[in-house]
């Protein structure tokens, strides 16, 4: 069975595994005080040129996102994404849960613009309304495309004329950074962004995400509130023991690029090939146009996402490539199709 389904479907690269295996009877103190947690938040502090930042380290994307905004927000408060934003789509409520409305912007690219921050905020004028507190951005967003420095800069401008915040979601940030057409350096996120978090999950970790706090707001009894949402490990260590692995050498984006560049072979290979595409995607997802009867087939044979309906015979499948994506997987993908 050919494996496009995700870019967590595998377990983890073996430079973590090792250092797992090396450590695995050291004793370590608990909750995210040891050393490998210490040491793996000081790398991410000189990789990306913050070295205020708070980093914390926590299991999954939905428990940083919803403690983050959960921390961030007054209860009134709400925070604006694209529709097709992780928050929004598939986190089953969960920031709706802490109580904190999610105004979804309809987005063909899946990337919000200064503009549209701006027509929301103009739209929720007074107290009889909730107030827009924070921006949500993915990079890479979910539906593949990348945001530029010029566009995050941008961005950034209206939300410091309106007093936001701009938080941006990495699951995919090696995939992100590395791609065609993205022009971001790992020091512009502190620069541009008020937090963001860098993915351990889909590129190359067995689990774990790296939140970075940049706005000296948001620090304060941040730990609290991850033990109160229940996002504190016990086991931290193992954790930080995964970005340092990751964050050592160029690893992490090294990781990110492979993903990449298998997704463009199956890209230019489905091009080649006359399918359409259904979003210009730089990243490793790819978004193809299938007939609905040669998707029942491929079942068979490969396991991929179907994302939404293109018309009454054809759905938009999603492949995605990662760390782990071989040539050979690709070619026998296109050969399949």
């Amino acid at each position: 069975m050919l494996n496009f389904r995700n870019d967590y479907s595998e377990g983890a690269h073996p430079t973590i595994l090792e250092a797992m295996r090396e450590n695995n009877l050291t004793p370590v103190i608990g909750y995210g005080k040891d050393e490998y947690c210490a040491h793996a938040a000081a790398m991410i502090r000189e990789r990306f040129g913050c070295p205020m930042a708070e980093v914390h380290f926590l299991v999954g994307g939905t428990q940083t996102n919803l403690i983050l905004i959960a921390a961030a927000l007054r209860p009134y408060e709400a925070v604006i994404c694209a529709d097709t934003g992780h928050i929004n789509v598939h986190e089953t409520g969960a920031i709706e849960g802490t109580g904190h409305k999610v105004i979804a912007v309809p987005k063909q690219d899946g990337k919000l613009t200064a503009a549209d921050v701006l027509a929301v905020v103009r739209s929720h004028p007074d107290e009889h309304m909730v107030k827009p507190r924070m921006v949500y951005l993915s990079q890479s967003t979910e539906v593949g495309t990348v945001y530029t420095r010029h566009e995050m800069e941008n961005l950034r401008a209206v939300c410091d004329k309106h007093h936001l915040l701009l938080y941006l979601d990495g699951a995919r940030l090696a995939s992100g950074m590395t791609a065609e057409g993205c022009d971001l350096m790992p020091a512009d996120l502190p620069r541009l962004c008020d937090a963001f978090y860098i993915g351990g999950t889909k590129n190359g970790a067995l689990f774990g995400e790296a939140l970075v706090l940049v706005n000296e707001t948001l620090k304060p009894d941040f730990r609290y509130m991850m033990k109160n949402r229940g996002g504190m490990l016990a086991k931290g260590w193992l954790l930080g023991m995964q970005f340092e692995g990751l964050l050592t050498g160029d690893l992490y984006f090294t990781l990110g690029r492979h993903a990449n560049a298998m997704a463009a072979r199956l890209r230019d290979g489905l091009i080649e090939k006359g399918y359409e595409l259904a979003y210009p995607s730089t990243t490793n997802q790819v978004f193809a146009v299938l007939d609905k009867d040669q998707i029942f087939d491929l079942t068979t044979e490969a396991s991929f996402e179907v994302s939404k309906n293109w018309d009454a015979t054809h759905d938009v499948v999603r492949f995605v490539t990662s760390w782990a994506t071989k040539p050979e997987d690709v070619d026998a993908m296109l050969a399949l199709l």
